[in-house]
């Protein structure tokens, strides 16, 4: 029993050594996308899991309109090549780095994700006027998931239905 509780103590310093290592700008090469708004890459040689920061894109394991779209796209855009994230050096709570994503041209993935209709701004967590603004676009052309009559945000997709 008390191995159990030491190795519990050591979980947060481990989650933190992760913070430690990260800066402002990394880069690395995406070897996974798990849906349209997290990618895996390979920095210093191990997968950092990158939850997109300022968006949310429609539920891909929850089957949501757009979901396949979404992560298609990310896919489209980056899977095999370097990109450059920049990040506050936080993580959620599931231990993602949250950043903002750019390809080898510099173009950010975020933004391109809410221009294309397959992401929402999350005001719940992003102030951020640019992507407010790309999504109002979206939506007045009518863009991807702004097609849909009633477009279901993911943060009410995902709460359970009774």
């Amino acid at each position: 029993m008390k191995i159990f509780l030491f190795i519990l103590t050591l979980i947060p310093s481990l989650s933190n050594l992760n913070a430690q290592q990260i800066s402002k700008f990394i880069e690395g090469k995406v070897v996974g996308v798990r849906d349209g708004d997290t990618i895996v890459i390979l920095f210093d040689e191990k997968p950092l899991v990158i939850r997109l920061a300022h968006i949310d894109c429609p539920e891909l394991k929850k089957k949501q309109p757009f979901g396949a779209a979404a992560k298609k796209f990310t896919s489209d855009f980056c899977f095999g090549k370097i990109v450059r994230v920049e990040n506050d050096e936080k993580f959620d709570r599931n231990q993602r780095l949250i950043a903002v994503v750019y390809n080898e041209n510099g173009i950010n993935l975020n933004r391109q994700l809410v221009k294309a209709g397959l992401a929402w701004h999350f005001r719940k967590y992003s102030s951020d006027q640019v992507y407010a603004q790309l999504e109002i676009r979206a939506r007045n052309n009518r863009i991807g998931l702004w097609s849909e009559n009633n477009p279901v945000p993911p943060w009410d997709w995902r709460k359970p239905k009774n």
